[in-house]
């Protein structure tokens, strides 16, 4: 028998058959979660669904929900759900776990989810305000990504002149 082991995911694979352990999916993520749980991802994606337009998909051990950006994000684990909603604020609440800033114009609110019952307000409000600051209402049509803006640089700082080497130290004198 000739083939390999894949060194991600361990799996032997026979010579010609296809293997991409990376490909992964929302069914996949979900299928082993505890009932509670995979109730509670239903409601979450029922209702970022119904937000509008959108693209949700699965990258890795999350599935992402996004505009024209990421806006939340929802990580399964064993025994919760963790949703990263990235709003333009941080959130004091109990339900937020931790704050981070991925930059200065987002805060990534972190909320851990064990039962459907908590997917309610206000965190299927932060849900939609975090959809509504992913694209704010654009006043023309996207920018063409191979046309480059014009803008007006600065002229660069004048440097100071060099100063002259000593030849001799202050100890010498």
């Amino acid at each position: 028998m000739t083939g390999r082991q894949c060194y991600h995911c361990k799996q032997w694979i026979e010579e010609g058959d296809a293997h991409d352990c990376w490909t992964t999916t929302e069914s996949a993520l979900t299928r082993d979660l505890y009932e509670d749980l995979q109730d509670a991802y239903a409601r979450i994606r029922e209702t970022a669904a119904g937000f509008g337009d959108q693209r949700i998909y699965a990258s890795h051990k999350c599935i992402m929900f996004s505009r024209r950006a990421c806006y939340f994000f929802v990580r399964p684990h064993r025994k919760h759900l963790e949703l990263c909603v990235f709003l333009g604020r941080p959130i004091k609440a109990p339900q937020v776990r931790r704050v981070e800033r991925p930059s200065k114009a987002k805060a990534a609110n972190l909320i851990r989810v064990t039962h459907r019952d908590e997917v309610e307000a206000p965190i299927t409000d932060w849900l939609r305000e975090a959809y509504d600051f992913a694209r704010p209402e654009l006043k023309g049509p996207p920018p063409d990504p191979k046309v480059r803006p014009t803008t007006t640089r600065k002229p660069p700082k004048k440097r100071r002149a060099a100063r002259t080497p000593r030849t001799t130290s202050r100890r010498d004198r």
